[in-house]
């Protein structure tokens, strides 16, 4: 499973000029009503940081896929939305990425082992989403005592 992500990424540059990620980050997009998501929407269902994902759209809008535009108010919220050169991308990469993942999980499997994979997808995700969930209710960590020291040896009082 370690070497598949790596073989998409590989082959979708190839065939794509995208990253894997570039791609997975288009699809989304291209998903949405009106193409736009805020940013850490977007991050969020891309399991990225929000510093790669500006990184990654950063370039993809270099290239005119993807505009990004502030959203009014206050805070420094972002959208994302995919620009119709960046949908003719997405659509064009996408028979290729599909046909990928084919050949390298999918074919190779009886429908038994399709059936097991699927039982095992649902559970990873299920752990996944409850760890999640954990985190997300869990306290913040305790102050740091008077006269301790954070990773960089600094005095916290």
């Amino acid at each position: 499973m370690i070497s598949l992500p790596a073989a998409l990424d590989a082959r979708m540059q190839r065939e794509a000029g995208l990253t894997f990620f570039e791609y997975m980050v288009l699809s989304v997009l291209s998903e949405q009503p009106a193409r736009t998501l805020q940013m850490s929407t977007l991050a969020a269902r891309t399991a990225a940081s929000l510093s790669r994902l500006s990184h990654v759209v950063g370039r993809l809008e270099k290239r005119a896929l993807i505009a990004r535009t502030r959203i009014p108010g206050p805070g420094r919220r972002t959208n994302a939305t995919l620009t119709e050169a960046g949908y003719e991308v997405v659509v064009a990469a996408a028979p290729g990425h599909v046909a990928a993942v084919r050949e390298y999980l999918i074919d190779g499997l009886d429908p038994q082992e399709l059936a097991t994979l699927r039982r095992i997808g649902a559970a990873v995700d299920t752990a996944v989403k409850r760890e999640q969930a954990d985190a997300g209710s869990a306290p913040p960590p305790p102050p740091k005592a008077a006269g301790t020291h954070d990773t960089h040896g600094r005095t916290a009082d």
